[in-house]
């Protein structure tokens, strides 16, 4: 006992020892390059307002069409690029002969709490344990909605390795992921698992997953290269002039994947939304974009569906590429001509009145 005690201690130490010698690291915690605020900008009274009695249909009308993608996971895609997206900021990438697997979260709510706190409008398309074998799992940051105890926990008995930013290893660890299978990279650090490169980059957000423990780790927007592809996943950010410097760094990019979703105009400079998702993929050097954090959980005031519709006219006036393929729907992006609107559906089989057969 006391052998595991002490490994625990040392682990916990070294973890510490890494985070304070972090550029981001200041005082007890990490901090952005430009400061961001507290958090709500401006008062909070109307924006309580919003949440309480606003109108918005923030939740989908009805069910959401999901597919099933084990069939197509069964053959290698041909250009060496696929994705699926598993819902909010969770995707198996397959690129180059790697599975990657993108901030999982499989349980029924963003929480703390079993029984309270925002919850799936959806299943997921496939249980963990139909999830092909993976080459790695990618944590951007600790928030529970990209962070489940009970999805780490599962997917810690397949001893894949884990991926992550500084300070977030003490979370996978205490989910049971064994501690040699946790990289922990700070901004611009560099790590390889097979044809894949991750590189963990800036992002301007926070951290957290209880009282006292603010900003104790670190969050990361992510680029992952091979040989033949390079991708760009913000993880949670909002818009930072430092995608300039990742875009001369490591673009042009095949696929961008930035957060759409659970965006307001008082925490702008935490979450992105669609308008600056856009500024966002120019200063990244532009290539096809995907939307993600969106259509999964209720976690903002806007209509559940607004991301991806003000994206999709706003891209089109812009003439930037979009991928936006279904919830468990696995595609090549090069082989998708642009914006599939599936959500428009789910509104259109409620409000079409129904015919006698």
């Amino acid at each position: 006992m006391s052998t595991v005690v002490s490994a625990t201690a040392r682990l916990a130490g070294q973890r510490l020892e890494r985070s304070r010698a972090s550029r981001q690291f200041e005082g007890q915690g990490f901090r952005n390059t430009a400061p961001v605020g507290p958090g709500i900008q401006g008062n909070p009274l109307p924006i309580l307002g919003e949440y309480f009695f606003g109108g918005t249909q923030r939740t989908p009308p009805g069910p959401l069409p999901v597919e099933d993608p084990r069939g197509t996971w069964a053959r290698a895609p041909d250009t060496g690029l696929r994705v699926t997206w598993l819902g909010h900021s969770t995707m198996l990438l397959e690129v180059d002969g790697a599975r990657v697997l993108t901030d999982p979260v499989f349980g029924d709510r963003a929480s703390p709490l079993s029984f309270a706190g925002p919850r799936r409008f959806h299943a997921p398309p496939v249980s963990i344990e139909a999830l092909p074998d993976l080459d790695a799992v990618l944590v951007s940051h600790d928030h529970y909605d990209h962070l489940c105890r009970s999805t780490i926990q599962a997917l810690a008995k397949r001893r894949v390795p884990f991926i992550t930013a500084l300070g977030v290893g003490r979370h996978l660890e205490a989910f049971g992921v064994a501690p040699e299978l946790i990289t922990e990279l700070d901004w611009w650090e560099h790590h390889r698992v097979g044809p894949v490169g991750f590189t963990a980059a800036p992002s301007q957000h926070f951290s957290g997953r209880g009282l006292g423990d603010r900003n104790k780790t670190l969050w990361a927007s992510w680029v992952l290269t091979t040989d033949k592809h390079r991708l760009f996943f913000s993880g949670d950010t909002g818009l930072t002039s430092e995608f300039e410097e990742i875009g001369r760094r490591h673009g042009p990019f095949d696929l961008v994947m930035l957060e759409v979703g659970a965006f307001h105009p008082s925490w702008g400079t935490i979450h992105l939304g669609p308008e600056n998702a856009l500024k966002a993929h120019a200063m990244l050097g532009g290539g096809t974009l995907m939307p993600v954090h969106w259509g999964t959980f209720n976690l903002a005031m806007h209509a559940w569906d607004e991301p991806a519709e003000t994206l999709v006219r706003l891209a089109s006036e812009q003439q930037v590429r979009l991928f936006t393929p279904g919830l468990g729907r696995s595609l090549e992006p090069s082989r998708v001509e642009g914006a599939t609107p599936w959500w428009r559906d789910v509104g259109e089989r409620m409000l079409v009145p129904r015919t006698a057969p």
